[in-house]
This record gives C-alpha cells, structure tokens and sequence, in this order.
C-alpha cells in the first residue's frame, strides 16, 4: 500500500494536484497557515492525501455545478457528467460531519441535467451491451484494481464525507471492491435455457440488459452502495446514472472517475447531484428502465409509486426494526460481541442494526453489565485516528433527532444504563462535530417509541423474554422485516427460530455480516429486490423468450 504523500497542506503543486485530478471539484483558495482554528501539518489532516487533506481544509464549491455563463458550452468528462449549470437559489452547505465545517457547497441537477446525464448513459448503453460478458469483466476488474490501489485515499475521504472511523472505512471501500470483483466474475456467466419441444421444435431464453437504471444512494455507506448498486447493472450490460444522499455527495464521483479510469465508455456510470426533486426527475424520466433505491421507507414507497407510472421494476432496501435473540445457553463473549456489533456500526446508522435486543431472563442481568462496560469503554472522537471506533453522526438535525428518541425513552419509563448524550471532542477543530456518546436503554417494552420506531442512531434497547414462543411472537410484532438473528449453542433451535423469524437477512450466532456473495434485503415494508449475490442478475435484467419451429405450422385456419 503507498503511503499518503507527505506534502504540506497549502502546497502550490496540491493545489494544481487537486483542481486537474478531479475536474468536477473546484479547487479552494489557499487558507493562510496563521489562521486560527484551521489545522496545519502537525494535526492528523496534514497527514492524509492531498485530495482527502483538501477536503479537511477548505469550504470549497464542488460541482455537478458551478458558475458559467449561459453560451459556454458543458465541460463534459469521460465516464461522469462535472460543471453544469448551479441553481443558486436551491443550493446548500454539505458538512464535514466531524468538525461541524463546510465540505463543499452543491447545486442540485435540475431535469436538464438529469435529462442529459440520461442520454449520456443510453449512448454508452449501445456499445456497453454489445460487449461479452469477459469483455465487460475486464474494465470491471480493472476498476477493482484501482479501488485497491487507491484504499487509503478512498477511505479516507469518506470519512471526511460520512462521519464514521476510518477502520470501518476501510472495509466499506473493502466491500466495494468485492462486489465488483463479484459481479465481474459472473458477467460471463450470464446464460438462458433451451428447451426442447415436440417435432424437433425447441424454444431458448435470452438474459439481456434493461438499458438505462437509476441508483439512488444513502448516507451511511456512500461509496459501497454506489457499488453494489452499479456493479451488478453494469456486469448485465446496462448503464447507470446514480444519484447519492446530498449529505454525502462526494464518494459516488470518485467511483465515476474510477470506472473512467478502468476503460468505461464515457457516460457509462454519471453522478447526478440533489435531493428528492432530483430523484423525482429520474424515477419519471421515460428513458429510465429501472430504479434502485436505498433509504427510508416513506421515501421508498413514493419512488414506488414514481416508478409504476413507467411499470419500471424497483429495488427497495428500506428500513429497519431488527430484533436480535439471545438465550441463555448462548456463549456470552460472543452475544456480547454480537449485540454491539448489532448497535454501534456506523454510529449506529445502519438500516439492518439488531436494536431490540431480547435476552432470556436468566442471563439479562449478566448480559447488561458486560455490555454496559463495553459501551462505556467505545473509543469516540476524530474519526480519522486509528484508535477511533466511533465517529460523528451525520448531521446536526440527525443527532438532535437521534437524542430526542433518548430522552423520548426516559419519558417512557426506560432506563439509560449508559451514554445518550452529547460527546465533545477534546480536539477543538472538532468541537463542531456531531458527536454522541453510545447508550444503552434497560427496563424496556415493546410498547416504547424507542422500541418501535427506527432511530438510525447508536441506541441499543434490552429487552427481557421467558420463553421461545413468545420472544418470537414479539420479534415478529413489527411492520419492518428487514433482519434479524439469534444466539444460542442449540444448533436445532437456531434453525428453527430462524425459520420462523420475518426477516429477509438472519443470522445465527453473528451478525451485521454481509458478504457479497450472499443476496441482501428484506421483507414486509423493508423492502423489494435483492442486493448482492447471483440472484440480483434477475433484477438488472430481463428475460426474452424464443421459439423456433422446425416444421410447418399447424394451423386451425
């Protein structure tokens, strides 16, 4: 792995380093070293690589979008749509989550950008399809080739983008990468059926690709999804224009100039900046073959509702409510590790967290104690520190909600056991930052908000069960299905319980894993479609049925 240049953080050559690697960021005017509150070389930005250091340092504009006059022609590059046209009246300040600081200032694409990054991408559809399948694995393994050589920097601007440690950043660039590994190895496999029918007749099926599909991305994985959306679209043979969360607009570009870079045709995968009317815009426009969502439920549902005008198919991941099971002839070490591996990934903000953790009464106390000390010893601070294990959340309005859900719970009779208030850094370039301390809730019942609603913050609630017919009742007693899983040494009695569990993900003495190999997503209101695994080739793809007769027709005429 190369080690991040050692340059200074206000080096001319960086300065040009940044402005010509990434045509569709704009470069920031040099911050004078003198002045206060702005980190020099000795802090840890000074360490990092010059474009995730010069994410850490400057507000700074980024466009899809920047001031041009009106006869200046689009500045196109290959692979991505940069610098069209900013709505000034509509633009907002995304947030670097752990020092409260201006990252980039964005201007939403309006239909005319989204139309063109559309046509865009039904051009590179044409050439795109026409390739095989080992031809298209090629430019996706090269594209994995350069995730991998450039993991670091990747990582390290999505934690100046997201919040979260760069521990866990690194294995969300990890599983990027994977996944498009993944799906590059099974763009050759693609194949139909033959069918063989009376008289010599016979019949086949053909799989081939939808065209143009829409991804829509979340906060919490910015980078990841981005790739488990666009890799199985583009191993079928489709494009993509993908849209991400405006709080974390800034991974999804680096993926674009990286599939660029590995041999894409230009417009293949486009980023498209903005909120809902941005994603509105793609879910109606007519040359748009599919729609990929990760988000919200209330959200989804309205991109259902978007996307049935067209009939186009839909992939939802949706929320969650996950419970998580242990009994009381679970190994403890393991249920502990479990359950806070179930709460606090992310900060907690991950759609599938296990947070209504049922214990069997026999163990609650014994279980509490061991995760109350674990919790309270959860190292919090400046996500890019090794050390760190937890980091900001995502924004100020994120962390005033997920707190209102605290003392929400203490109104309801529930117990803090530890944490759920406000963390301040002891650094004071990160006194802004949008940090919380952990928390764990005791004396809890399925009745409270906190137990019923999805708070998408680092909130564990304990709950206690007698036996396994009624944890399962109560596991089950939930509008969301979207994971869950169960601890216990009783191999009979983890099958069975997961066989009765309403959940698209389960898992059994671990949890929060997610191969790529393996499909992901859920059931009831937490959504539709499948992520990751051979199964999702079905849902980027269609199936085309021919038969041929190899006599004559036999006519009722």
């Amino acid at each position: 792995m190369p080690k991040p240049p050692q340059l200074a953080p206000f080096d001319p050559e960086e300065q040009r380093f940044y402005s010509e690697s990434l045509p569709n960021v704009r470069a920031p005017h040099p911050i004078s070293k003198a002045e206060p509150g702005h980190p020099t070389e000795e802090t840890h930005l000074g360490r990092l690589y010059p474009r995730s250091r010069s994410f850490g340092h400057y507000p700074k504009l980024m466009t899809i979008g920047e001031d041009w006059d009106v006869d200046r022609p689009v500045n196109r590059e290959p692979g991505f749509l940069a610098q069209l046209p900013l709505h000034h009246d509509r633009s907002w300040n995304c947030l670097f989550d752990s020092a409260g600081r201006v990252l980039c200032h964005l201007g939403p694409c309006g239909a005319a950008e989204v139309d063109q990054a559309v046509k865009a991408a039904k051009l590179a559809f044409e050439p795109w399809s026409k390739l095989s399948g080992m031809e298209r694995a090629r430019v996706m393994i090269e594209a994995a080739h350069i995730i991998e050589s450039r993991r670091e920097e990747i990582a390290e601007t999505e934690v100046v983008n997201n919040g979260k440690s760069i521990t866990e950043a690194r294995l969300d660039v990890d599983s990027a990468r994977l996944c498009i590994e993944y799906y590059a190895g099974l763009a050759s496999t693609l194949a139909g059926q033959h069918v063989q029918l009376p008289g010599g007749s016979f019949a086949y099926t053909r799989r081939e690709p939808l065209g143009v599909c829409a991804g829509i991305g979340a906060w919490n994985y910015p980078f990841q999804i981005a790739a488990w959306k666009s890799a199985p679209a583009l191993a079928c043979g489709n494009s993509m224009v993908f849209k991400p969360s405006p709080v974390t607009p800034v991974t999804a570009v680096l993926l674009a100039e990286i599939y660029m870079q590995a041999g894409a045709p230009e417009g293949l995968f486009n980023v498209v900046q903005g909120g809902q009317e941005t994603g509105s815009f793609l879910c109606h426009h007519p040359d748009v073959a599919k729609v990929s969502f990760t988000g919200s439920i209330p959200t989804g549902q309205k991109i259902m509702e978007m996307a049935s005008k067209g009939v186009k198919p839909v992939t939802l991941e949706l929320g969650g409510k996950s419970p998580l099971i242990i009994f009381q002839d679970s190994d403890l070490e393991n249920a502990v590790r479990g359950a806070l591996m179930a709460n606090f990934l992310s900060q907690g903000q991950v759609c599938s967290n296990g947070t209504r953790v049922f214990v069997q009464r026999e163990i609650l106390s014994e279980f509490v104690e061991e995760v109350v000390r674990r919790t309270q010893a959860i190292a919090i601070g400046d996500p890019l520190l090794e050390s760190t294990r937890m980091g900001a959340l995502v924004s100020r309005p994120h962390l005033e909600k997920v707190l209102y859900f605290v003392e929400k719970a203490k109104e309801e009779g529930a117990t803090v056991l530890c944490g759920g208030e406000r963390f301040v850094p002891a650094d004071p370039t990160l006194r802004g930052g949008y940090y919380m301390t952990p928390c764990v809730l005791g004396d809890c019942t399925d009745e409270m908000t906190c137990v019923k609603e999805e708070i998408f913050g680092p909130v564990m609630s304990v709950l206690s069960f007698e036996t396994e017919e009624e944890v399962l009742q109560r596991a089950n007693d939930t509008t969301m299905g979207l994971a869950a899983g169960v601890f216990t040494r009783d191999v009979a009695r983890a099958h069975r319980v997961v066989e009765q569990l309403k959940a698209g993900s389960c898992f059994i003495n671990n949890y929060n894993i997610t191969p790529v190999e393996v499909p992901f997503g859920g059931f009831k209101m937490s959504g539709i479609g499948r992520e990751n695994g051979q199964v999702t080739v079905e849902y980027y793809s269609q199936l085309k049925t021919v038969f041929v007769e190899m006599g004559d027709v036999d006519s009722l005429f």
